[in-house]
């Protein structure tokens, strides 16, 4: 994978200076990993919005069917979708103006992720948010 997508100054400035995130695949159902990691970020006071078709409420926040659905620019999306898939979700992102967009371990797709790169995006690929917030903080 291009070492640009995990670069580890762009990571601490995610997970230090961002004050919004969008977790595509957030739903109501707590043993799944999204849901940790929003749980995670929330308590180190991120605010957090949940994309999924089901607009369910989560972690007393509103849910949202897309992207463009959400009421303001978001700073990172989180893209909790396989592989894939990951890539329409990163076009969306660049699309909404999110100003990052993260995808956790093992979800990869560089051919979006240098897209997004274009657009101007921060881009992290194949990290774990608590794991890079474990080593930084």
């Amino acid at each position: 994978m291009d070492a640009s997508f995990a670069d580890p100054d762009v990571i601490t400035r995610l997970l230090d200076e961002s004050r919004t995130w969008a977790f595509v695949g957030l739903n109501d159902r707590p043993e799944r990993v999204v849901y940790d990691q929003a749980r995670l970020l929330r308590a180190r006071g991120k605010r957090i919005f949940p994309v999924h078709p089901s607009r369910a409420e989560v972690l007393g926040e509103p849910g949202y069917a897309s992207l463009a659905d959400l009421p303001e620019k978001i700073d990172v999306v989180g893209v909790y979708r396989r592989s894939e898939h990951a890539g329409a979700v990163i076009d969306q992102a660049v699309a909404a103006g999110a100003g990052a967009v993260w995808l956790p371990l093992d979800v990869v797709d560089e051919e979006a992720g240098r897209r997004a790169l274009d657009a101007g995006l921060a881009v992290v690929m194949d990290r774990c948010p608590a794991i890079e917030w474990s080593k930084r903080h």
